[in-house]
Protein backbone atom coordinates (compact mmCIF):
# COMPACT_ATOMS: atom_id res chain seq x y z
CA UNK A 1 0.00 0.00 0.00
CA UNK A 2 1.28 3.36 -0.75
CA UNK A 3 1.83 6.00 1.81
CA UNK A 4 1.54 9.64 0.89
CA UNK A 5 3.42 12.71 2.65
CA UNK A 6 2.45 16.20 1.82
CA UNK A 7 5.25 18.98 2.03
CA UNK A 8 4.67 22.61 1.01
CA UNK A 9 7.65 23.61 -0.27
CA UNK A 10 9.56 26.78 0.94
CA UNK A 11 11.05 30.20 1.25
CA UNK A 12 9.50 33.31 -0.64
CA UNK A 13 11.85 34.30 -2.79
CA UNK A 14 12.90 37.69 -1.39
CA UNK A 15 16.22 38.58 -2.94
CA UNK A 16 18.22 35.93 -5.11
CA UNK A 17 21.35 36.73 -3.36
CA UNK A 18 20.54 36.09 -0.08
CA UNK A 19 17.57 34.36 0.41
CA UNK A 20 17.10 30.46 -0.84
CA UNK A 21 14.66 30.43 -3.68
CA UNK A 22 12.29 27.36 -2.89
CA UNK A 23 8.98 27.22 -3.91
CA UNK A 24 6.39 24.76 -4.20
CA UNK A 25 3.79 23.45 -6.80
CA UNK A 26 1.03 23.66 -4.79
CA UNK A 27 1.16 21.13 -2.08
CA UNK A 28 3.76 18.20 -3.60
CA UNK A 29 2.82 14.82 -2.08
CA UNK A 30 5.27 12.34 -1.70
CA UNK A 31 4.57 8.58 -1.87
CA UNK A 32 5.93 5.94 -0.76
CA UNK A 33 6.72 2.92 -3.24
CA UNK A 34 8.49 0.63 -0.91
CA UNK A 35 10.12 -0.29 2.19
CA UNK A 36 12.61 -3.15 4.00
CA UNK A 37 10.03 -6.38 5.73
CA UNK A 38 13.14 -8.53 6.37
CA UNK A 39 14.66 -8.70 9.78
CA UNK A 40 17.62 -11.38 8.60
CA UNK A 41 21.10 -10.15 9.62
CA UNK A 42 23.75 -8.62 8.54
CA UNK A 43 21.39 -6.10 7.35
CA UNK A 44 20.61 -3.12 8.68
CA UNK A 45 16.67 -2.95 8.81
CA UNK A 46 14.82 -0.82 8.39
CA UNK A 47 16.65 0.09 5.03
CA UNK A 48 16.36 1.05 1.47
CA UNK A 49 19.16 2.88 -0.43
CA UNK A 50 20.50 3.65 -3.82
CA UNK A 51 17.21 3.53 -6.57
CA UNK A 52 17.15 4.02 -10.49
CA UNK A 53 14.14 4.78 -12.36
CA UNK A 54 12.93 3.71 -15.64
CA UNK A 55 9.80 4.94 -17.69
CA UNK A 56 8.50 3.58 -20.69
CA UNK A 57 5.34 5.51 -21.72
CA UNK A 58 3.34 5.04 -18.18
CA UNK A 59 5.07 2.39 -17.13
CA UNK A 60 7.87 3.12 -14.33
CA UNK A 61 10.36 0.66 -12.60
CA UNK A 62 12.31 1.41 -10.16
CA UNK A 63 15.25 -0.96 -8.74
CA UNK A 64 16.80 0.00 -4.53
CA UNK A 65 18.94 -1.67 -2.38
CA UNK A 66 16.92 -3.40 0.84
CA UNK A 67 18.33 -3.93 4.11
CA UNK A 68 21.48 -2.18 3.51
CA UNK A 69 24.27 -4.51 4.66
CA UNK A 70 27.29 -2.14 6.55
CA UNK A 71 30.41 -3.68 4.47
CA UNK A 72 28.93 -3.76 1.53
CA UNK A 73 25.41 -4.69 -0.99
CA UNK A 74 22.12 -5.51 0.49
CA UNK A 75 19.78 -7.89 1.80
CA UNK A 76 17.95 -8.25 -1.13
CA UNK A 77 17.33 -5.76 -4.39
CA UNK A 78 13.84 -4.21 -4.38
CA UNK A 79 11.48 -3.37 -7.53
CA UNK A 80 8.77 -1.32 -7.85
CA UNK A 81 6.65 -0.89 -10.66
CA UNK A 82 3.57 1.95 -11.74
CA UNK A 83 1.45 1.47 -14.98
CA UNK A 84 -0.38 4.81 -14.18
CA UNK A 85 2.18 7.37 -14.68
CA UNK A 86 3.80 7.00 -10.86
CA UNK A 87 0.30 7.38 -9.32
CA UNK A 88 0.10 3.91 -7.82
CA UNK A 89 3.03 1.01 -7.37
CA UNK A 90 3.79 -2.63 -6.87
CA UNK A 91 6.43 -3.58 -5.38
CA UNK A 92 8.88 -6.56 -4.40
CA UNK A 93 11.83 -8.52 -5.06
CA UNK A 94 13.70 -10.42 -7.45
CA UNK A 95 14.05 -14.41 -7.23
CA UNK A 96 16.85 -16.24 -7.05
CA UNK A 97 19.59 -13.50 -6.09
CA UNK A 98 19.93 -13.93 -2.29
CA UNK A 99 19.85 -15.93 0.64
CA UNK A 100 18.31 -12.80 2.61
CA UNK A 101 15.69 -13.26 0.34
CA UNK A 102 15.39 -16.79 0.16
CA UNK A 103 16.69 -18.95 -2.71
CA UNK A 104 19.31 -17.01 -4.23
CA UNK A 105 23.49 -18.18 -4.01
CA UNK A 106 24.52 -14.96 -3.15
CA UNK A 107 25.20 -12.97 0.19
CA UNK A 108 24.36 -9.80 -0.89
CA UNK A 109 23.63 -7.74 -4.17
CA UNK A 110 24.17 -4.00 -4.79
CA UNK A 111 24.20 -1.34 -7.38
CA UNK A 112 20.60 -1.74 -9.04
CA UNK A 113 20.10 -0.42 -12.53
CA UNK A 114 16.89 -1.02 -14.45
CA UNK A 115 16.90 -0.89 -18.99
CA UNK A 116 13.98 -1.34 -20.85
CA UNK A 117 14.56 -3.34 -23.91
CA UNK A 118 11.76 -2.30 -26.91
CA UNK A 119 12.63 -4.89 -29.37
CA UNK A 120 12.24 -7.61 -26.85
CA UNK A 121 9.43 -6.63 -24.73
CA UNK A 122 11.89 -6.79 -22.03
CA UNK A 123 12.72 -5.07 -18.54
CA UNK A 124 16.31 -5.34 -16.65
CA UNK A 125 17.40 -4.63 -13.45
CA UNK A 126 21.33 -5.01 -13.37
CA UNK A 127 23.28 -5.61 -9.74
CA UNK A 128 26.26 -6.88 -8.83
CA UNK A 129 26.10 -9.95 -6.76
CA UNK A 130 28.37 -10.87 -3.68
CA UNK A 131 29.26 -13.55 -1.65
CA UNK A 132 31.41 -13.99 1.53
CA UNK A 133 32.74 -17.44 0.59
CA UNK A 134 33.61 -17.79 -3.20
CA UNK A 135 33.70 -15.18 -6.60
CA UNK A 136 30.79 -14.22 -8.16
CA UNK A 137 30.05 -13.23 -12.02
CA UNK A 138 30.72 -9.29 -12.39
CA UNK A 139 27.38 -8.90 -12.77
CA UNK A 140 23.90 -10.39 -13.10
CA UNK A 141 20.96 -9.59 -14.68
CA UNK A 142 17.00 -10.07 -14.10
CA UNK A 143 14.59 -10.12 -16.59
CA UNK A 144 10.82 -9.18 -16.51
CA UNK A 145 8.43 -9.90 -20.13
CA UNK A 146 5.07 -8.86 -18.07
CA UNK A 147 5.59 -5.21 -17.48
CA UNK A 148 8.09 -5.55 -14.58
CA UNK A 149 5.85 -7.80 -12.15
CA UNK A 150 7.52 -10.81 -12.14
CA UNK A 151 11.01 -11.78 -12.74
CA UNK A 152 13.07 -14.45 -13.58
CA UNK A 153 16.08 -16.02 -11.75
CA UNK A 154 19.26 -13.50 -13.02
CA UNK A 155 21.19 -14.46 -16.05
CA UNK A 156 25.55 -13.72 -15.41
CA UNK A 157 27.37 -11.06 -17.48
CA UNK A 158 30.05 -12.68 -17.63
CA UNK A 159 31.85 -15.08 -16.10
CA UNK A 160 33.40 -15.13 -12.44
CA UNK A 161 35.83 -12.60 -11.48
CA UNK A 162 37.17 -11.64 -7.62
CA UNK A 163 35.89 -8.04 -7.91
CA UNK A 164 33.72 -5.78 -10.13
CA UNK A 165 31.52 -2.45 -8.93
CA UNK A 166 29.48 0.54 -10.05
CA UNK A 167 27.59 -1.59 -13.11
CA UNK A 168 24.79 0.38 -15.40
CA UNK A 169 22.73 -0.95 -17.84
CA UNK A 170 21.19 0.43 -21.06
CA UNK A 171 19.19 -1.19 -24.00
CA UNK A 172 18.72 0.59 -27.49
CA UNK A 173 15.01 1.17 -27.99
CA UNK A 174 15.27 3.24 -31.37
CA UNK A 175 13.08 1.18 -33.88
CA UNK A 176 15.77 3.08 -36.91
CA UNK A 177 18.62 2.15 -35.03
CA UNK A 178 21.05 -0.15 -36.82
CA UNK A 179 21.17 -2.16 -33.48
CA UNK A 180 17.65 -2.13 -32.29
CA UNK A 181 17.51 -4.28 -29.18
CA UNK A 182 21.19 -4.45 -28.31
CA UNK A 183 21.57 -3.85 -24.96
CA UNK A 184 24.65 -2.83 -22.93
CA UNK A 185 26.42 -3.01 -19.66
CA UNK A 186 29.15 -1.11 -18.03
CA UNK A 187 31.44 -2.07 -14.69
CA UNK A 188 34.59 -1.53 -13.27
CA UNK A 189 37.35 -3.85 -12.35
CA UNK A 190 39.01 -2.90 -8.85
CA UNK A 191 41.19 -5.54 -9.32
CA UNK A 192 42.69 -3.96 -12.05
CA UNK A 193 42.73 -0.31 -10.70
CA UNK A 194 38.95 0.40 -11.72
CA UNK A 195 39.38 -1.29 -15.61
CA UNK A 196 36.14 0.08 -17.01
CA UNK A 197 34.14 -3.05 -18.90
CA UNK A 198 31.57 -3.31 -20.82
CA UNK A 199 28.92 -6.38 -22.24
CA UNK A 200 26.86 -6.32 -24.56
CA UNK A 201 23.30 -8.97 -25.39
CA UNK A 202 21.16 -9.09 -28.54
CA UNK A 203 18.45 -11.61 -27.41
CA UNK A 204 16.85 -9.71 -24.68
CA UNK A 205 19.67 -10.10 -21.86
CA UNK A 206 19.55 -13.64 -22.19
CA UNK A 207 23.05 -14.16 -22.74
CA UNK A 208 26.03 -11.72 -23.07
CA UNK A 209 29.11 -10.98 -24.94
CA UNK A 210 32.56 -11.07 -23.44
CA UNK A 211 33.95 -8.04 -21.64
CA UNK A 212 35.46 -5.83 -23.63
CA UNK A 213 37.41 -2.90 -22.48
CA UNK A 214 37.91 0.72 -23.73
CA UNK A 215 40.92 0.99 -26.97
CA UNK A 216 43.24 2.44 -24.31
CA UNK A 217 42.29 0.04 -21.79
CA UNK A 218 41.08 3.53 -19.21
CA UNK A 219 39.90 3.17 -15.45
CA UNK A 220 36.88 4.85 -14.18
CA UNK A 221 34.06 4.38 -12.30
CA UNK A 222 30.11 5.26 -12.22
CA UNK A 223 29.57 5.21 -16.07
CA UNK A 224 26.18 5.58 -17.68
CA UNK A 225 25.39 4.58 -20.77
CA UNK A 226 23.36 5.95 -22.87
CA UNK A 227 21.78 5.00 -26.30
CA UNK A 228 21.30 7.92 -28.84
CA UNK A 229 18.70 7.92 -32.08
CA UNK A 230 21.73 6.65 -34.21
CA UNK A 231 22.68 3.30 -32.21
CA UNK A 232 25.84 5.46 -30.89
CA UNK A 233 26.55 4.54 -27.12
CA UNK A 234 28.23 7.69 -24.99
CA UNK A 235 29.43 6.77 -21.70
CA UNK A 236 29.74 9.35 -19.33
CA UNK A 237 32.00 8.34 -16.40
CA UNK A 238 34.46 9.45 -13.67
CA UNK A 239 37.74 8.43 -15.22
CA UNK A 240 41.23 8.58 -13.00
CA UNK A 241 44.93 9.11 -14.04
CA UNK A 242 47.24 12.09 -13.25
CA UNK A 243 47.14 14.14 -10.40
CA UNK A 244 43.42 14.63 -10.85
CA UNK A 245 39.73 12.83 -11.46
CA UNK A 246 38.09 13.74 -14.44
CA UNK A 247 34.64 13.46 -16.02
CA UNK A 248 34.79 12.02 -19.14
CA UNK A 249 32.91 9.82 -21.91
CA UNK A 250 33.69 7.14 -24.15
CA UNK A 251 31.31 5.95 -27.01
CA UNK A 252 31.12 2.59 -29.74
CA UNK A 253 29.83 3.58 -33.31
CA UNK A 254 29.57 -0.37 -33.83
CA UNK A 255 27.08 -2.14 -31.68
CA UNK A 256 29.34 -2.33 -29.08
CA UNK A 257 32.27 -4.55 -31.06
CA UNK A 258 34.97 -1.58 -30.10
CA UNK A 259 34.77 1.22 -27.26
CA UNK A 260 36.94 4.33 -28.23
CA UNK A 261 39.50 5.94 -25.49
CA UNK A 262 37.71 8.02 -23.20
CA UNK A 263 37.86 12.26 -24.24
CA UNK A 264 37.65 15.19 -21.34
CA UNK A 265 34.42 16.53 -20.75
CA UNK A 266 35.96 18.07 -17.74
CA UNK A 267 38.37 18.10 -14.84
CA UNK A 268 36.80 17.18 -11.23
CA UNK A 269 37.03 20.14 -8.34
CA UNK A 270 34.93 18.81 -5.33
CA UNK A 271 34.39 19.76 -1.93
CA UNK A 272 34.00 16.86 0.43
CA UNK A 273 30.14 16.42 1.95
CA UNK A 274 30.67 16.89 5.67
CA UNK A 275 29.06 14.59 8.36
CA UNK A 276 30.59 11.51 7.16
CA UNK A 277 27.93 10.91 4.21
CA UNK A 278 28.73 8.66 1.12
CA UNK A 279 29.24 11.40 -1.69
CA UNK A 280 31.51 11.99 -4.29
CA UNK A 281 30.83 13.53 -7.68
CA UNK A 282 29.79 10.58 -10.18
CA UNK A 283 28.34 11.56 -13.02
CA UNK A 284 24.33 11.74 -13.63
CA UNK A 285 23.71 11.58 -17.14
CA UNK A 286 20.66 11.59 -20.07
CA UNK A 287 19.95 11.93 -23.54
CA UNK A 288 17.11 13.97 -25.02
CA UNK A 289 14.85 13.44 -27.51
CA UNK A 290 17.26 14.27 -30.16
CA UNK A 291 20.73 12.13 -28.83
CA UNK A 292 22.16 15.21 -26.92
CA UNK A 293 23.68 14.07 -23.96
CA UNK A 294 23.91 15.55 -20.77
CA UNK A 295 26.00 14.90 -17.43
CA UNK A 296 25.81 16.50 -14.35
CA UNK A 297 27.84 16.27 -10.96
CA UNK A 298 28.99 17.92 -8.21
CA UNK A 299 31.25 20.50 -8.23
CA UNK A 300 32.97 23.57 -6.05
CA UNK A 301 34.51 25.44 -8.60
CA UNK A 302 32.27 28.40 -8.44
CA UNK A 303 32.10 28.63 -4.46
CA UNK A 304 34.75 30.53 -2.98
CA UNK A 305 37.80 28.90 -1.06
CA UNK A 306 35.83 25.13 -2.36
CA UNK A 307 33.52 25.95 0.26
CA UNK A 308 30.88 23.85 -0.80
CA UNK A 309 29.00 22.24 -3.90
CA UNK A 310 26.98 23.24 -6.71
CA UNK A 311 25.82 21.00 -9.31
CA UNK A 312 27.29 21.69 -12.67
CA UNK A 313 26.44 20.17 -16.17
CA UNK A 314 27.84 19.60 -19.48
CA UNK A 315 26.36 18.74 -22.85
CA UNK A 316 27.37 17.29 -25.94
CA UNK A 317 25.41 16.30 -29.22
CA UNK A 318 28.30 13.76 -30.40
CA UNK A 319 29.65 12.25 -26.60
CA UNK A 320 33.02 13.48 -28.14
CA UNK A 321 32.76 17.48 -28.25
CA UNK A 322 31.61 18.92 -24.88
CA UNK A 323 30.21 22.65 -23.68
CA UNK A 324 31.71 24.29 -20.88
CA UNK A 325 30.80 23.69 -17.78
CA UNK A 326 27.50 25.60 -16.41
CA UNK A 327 26.35 25.73 -12.69
CA UNK A 328 22.47 24.77 -11.89
CA UNK A 329 21.61 27.95 -10.38
CA UNK A 330 19.43 26.44 -7.47
CA UNK A 331 20.63 29.26 -4.85
CA UNK A 332 23.40 32.06 -4.74
CA UNK A 333 27.17 31.33 -5.11
CA UNK A 334 26.91 32.91 -1.86
CA UNK A 335 25.21 30.70 0.44
CA UNK A 336 25.96 28.13 2.45
CA UNK A 337 24.13 24.92 0.48
CA UNK A 338 25.86 22.11 -0.17
CA UNK A 339 24.63 19.67 -3.29
CA UNK A 340 24.99 16.09 -3.95
CA UNK A 341 24.20 13.08 -5.32
CA UNK A 342 22.44 14.36 -8.28
CA UNK A 343 20.07 12.26 -10.77
CA UNK A 344 18.98 13.81 -13.94
CA UNK A 345 16.39 12.68 -16.58
CA UNK A 346 15.04 14.53 -19.92
CA UNK A 347 11.43 14.37 -21.72
CA UNK A 348 12.14 12.50 -24.72
CA UNK A 349 9.71 14.13 -26.40
CA UNK A 350 11.14 17.41 -25.93
CA UNK A 351 14.78 18.23 -27.60
CA UNK A 352 17.39 21.24 -28.74
CA UNK A 353 16.61 24.46 -27.06
CA UNK A 354 13.19 23.21 -25.17
CA UNK A 355 14.37 20.22 -24.05
CA UNK A 356 12.61 19.84 -20.61
CA UNK A 357 15.40 18.61 -18.17
CA UNK A 358 14.82 17.87 -14.46
CA UNK A 359 17.27 17.36 -11.33
CA UNK A 360 16.98 15.61 -8.10
CA UNK A 361 19.66 15.75 -5.60
CA UNK A 362 20.33 16.30 -2.01
CA UNK A 363 21.35 18.89 -0.03
CA UNK A 364 22.44 20.09 3.27
CA UNK A 365 21.04 23.67 3.83
CA UNK A 366 24.61 24.43 6.08
CA UNK A 367 27.65 22.82 4.03
CA UNK A 368 30.03 23.53 7.64
CA UNK A 369 28.15 20.85 9.69
CA UNK A 370 28.78 17.72 11.92
CA UNK A 371 27.47 14.39 11.84
CA UNK A 372 25.49 15.53 14.50
CA UNK A 373 24.60 18.63 12.95
CA UNK A 374 23.90 18.30 9.66
CA UNK A 375 20.27 18.38 8.10
CA UNK A 376 19.58 16.76 4.94
CA UNK A 377 17.06 17.35 2.59
CA UNK A 378 15.66 15.64 -0.89
CA UNK A 379 15.57 18.65 -3.34
CA UNK A 380 14.13 19.11 -7.47
CA UNK A 381 15.15 21.74 -10.51
CA UNK A 382 13.66 22.10 -13.52
CA UNK A 383 14.51 23.83 -17.01
CA UNK A 384 12.07 24.22 -19.57
CA UNK A 385 14.89 25.22 -22.10
CA UNK A 386 17.64 22.76 -22.04
CA UNK A 387 19.15 24.64 -18.94
CA UNK A 388 19.54 28.34 -20.10
CA UNK A 389 16.90 28.88 -17.46
CA UNK A 390 15.55 26.71 -14.22
CA UNK A 391 12.54 27.10 -12.63
CA UNK A 392 12.65 27.48 -8.96
CA UNK A 393 13.86 24.75 -6.93
CA UNK A 394 11.23 22.91 -4.71
CA UNK A 395 12.28 21.42 -1.88
CA UNK A 396 10.77 17.56 -1.52
CA UNK A 397 12.06 16.06 1.89
CA UNK A 398 13.82 16.92 5.04
CA UNK A 399 15.73 17.94 7.52
CA UNK A 400 17.11 14.51 8.00
CA UNK A 401 19.18 13.43 10.71
CA UNK A 402 22.31 11.87 9.77
CA UNK A 403 22.37 9.66 12.61
CA UNK A 404 19.14 8.16 10.98
CA UNK A 405 21.17 6.88 7.96
CA UNK A 406 22.89 3.25 7.62
CA UNK A 407 26.51 2.64 7.26
CA UNK A 408 28.00 1.69 4.71
CA UNK A 409 31.91 0.97 3.83
CA UNK A 410 31.86 4.24 2.66
CA UNK A 411 29.91 6.30 4.68
CA UNK A 412 26.45 7.17 6.17
CA UNK A 413 24.14 6.10 3.07
CA UNK A 414 21.27 7.00 1.06
CA UNK A 415 23.15 6.21 -2.27
CA UNK A 416 25.64 6.44 -4.74
CA UNK A 417 22.62 7.87 -7.22
CA UNK A 418 19.75 8.39 -7.71
CA UNK A 419 17.48 9.18 -10.74
CA UNK A 420 14.66 11.15 -12.89
CA UNK A 421 12.24 9.98 -15.24
CA UNK A 422 9.68 11.37 -17.46
CA UNK A 423 6.46 9.44 -18.00
CA UNK A 424 3.91 11.16 -20.79
CA UNK A 425 5.75 14.48 -20.40
CA UNK A 426 5.72 14.09 -16.07
CA UNK A 427 8.89 14.42 -13.63
CA UNK A 428 9.45 11.75 -11.01
CA UNK A 429 12.38 10.73 -8.95
CA UNK A 430 12.68 7.36 -6.88
CA UNK A 431 14.97 9.01 -3.65
CA UNK A 432 15.30 7.86 0.14
CA UNK A 433 13.59 9.45 2.55
CA UNK A 434 14.88 8.67 6.63
CA UNK A 435 12.93 9.36 9.92
CA UNK A 436 13.91 8.79 13.59
CA UNK A 437 14.64 5.27 14.38
CA UNK A 438 13.07 3.22 16.51
CA UNK A 439 15.67 2.09 19.46
CA UNK A 440 17.94 0.27 16.90
CA UNK A 441 15.65 -0.19 13.72
CA UNK A 442 16.16 1.94 11.00
CA UNK A 443 12.97 3.92 9.06
CA UNK A 444 14.66 5.19 5.52
CA UNK A 445 12.31 3.92 2.73
CA UNK A 446 11.46 4.38 -0.81
CA UNK A 447 9.11 7.25 -2.27
CA UNK A 448 8.70 9.57 -5.42
CA UNK A 449 7.19 12.88 -5.56
CA UNK A 450 3.60 13.63 -7.21
CA UNK A 451 3.39 16.98 -8.90
CA UNK A 452 6.34 17.92 -10.01
CA UNK A 453 6.44 19.63 -13.76
CA UNK A 454 9.88 20.80 -16.03
CA UNK A 455 7.53 23.53 -17.97
CA UNK A 456 8.01 27.15 -17.02
CA UNK A 457 6.65 27.91 -14.09
CA UNK A 458 7.07 31.68 -13.28
CA UNK A 459 10.65 33.28 -12.46
CA UNK A 460 13.55 31.86 -14.13
CA UNK A 461 17.12 31.63 -12.82
CA UNK A 462 19.97 32.03 -14.79
CA UNK A 463 23.59 31.23 -14.38
CA UNK A 464 24.43 32.87 -17.76
CA UNK A 465 27.11 35.13 -15.53
CA UNK A 466 29.06 32.54 -13.05
CA UNK A 467 32.98 31.95 -13.76
CA UNK A 468 34.49 29.46 -11.59
CA UNK A 469 36.74 31.37 -9.31
CA UNK A 470 39.78 28.73 -8.61
CA UNK A 471 41.62 25.54 -9.55
CA UNK A 472 41.04 23.89 -5.77
CA UNK A 473 39.69 20.50 -4.87
CA UNK A 474 39.45 18.44 -2.03
CA UNK A 475 40.71 15.01 -2.16
CA UNK A 476 38.52 12.74 -5.28
CA UNK A 477 38.09 10.16 -3.26
CA UNK A 478 38.52 6.42 -4.56
CA UNK A 479 35.76 4.34 -2.83
CA UNK A 480 35.59 1.08 -0.98
CA UNK A 481 33.91 -1.20 -3.54
CA UNK A 482 30.96 -2.81 -2.69
CA UNK A 483 32.47 -6.41 -3.62
CA UNK A 484 36.62 -7.85 -3.73
CA UNK A 485 39.91 -5.49 -3.33
CA UNK A 486 40.60 -2.03 -1.87
CA UNK A 487 41.29 0.29 -4.77
CA UNK A 488 44.62 2.39 -4.80
CA UNK A 489 45.46 4.91 -1.94
CA UNK A 490 43.28 8.62 -1.73
CA UNK A 491 44.48 11.74 -3.31
CA UNK A 492 46.70 13.84 -1.50
CA UNK A 493 45.17 17.41 0.11
CA UNK A 494 43.31 19.86 -1.12
CA UNK A 495 45.79 21.61 -3.86
CA UNK A 496 45.65 24.84 -6.34
CA UNK A 497 46.14 23.68 -9.30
Amino acid sequence: MNRNLFFSAGLTLVCLLFVLPFTAFGQVMLTEISSDPFTVGPGQHATEVEPHVLANGATEVSAFQTGRIAPGGATAIGWATSTDGGSTWSHGFPPGLTTGNGGGPYSAASDPAVAYDAKHGVWMIATLPISNTSETPAVVVSRSTDGGFTWDNPVNVGPKVPSSDKNWIVCDSYSTSPFYGNCYVEWDNPDTGDGILMSTSTDGGLTWGAATGTANHAAGIGGQPLVQPSGTVVVPIETFGGSEGGISAFSSTNGGSSWSAPVTVSNIQSHIDDGGIRSGPLPSAAVDGAGAVYVVWEDCRFRAKCSTNDLVFSTSADGIHWSAVARIPIDPTTSTVDHFIPGIGIDQTTSGATAHVAVHYYFYSKSDCTQSTCQLFVGYISSPNAGTTWNLPVRLAGPMKLTWLPNSQNGLMVGDYIATAFSNGVPHGVFAVAAAKSGSTYSEAMYTAQGLTATETGPQLSSAGDKPLHHLSDPIEREQPEKGVVPPAKKAKKSAK
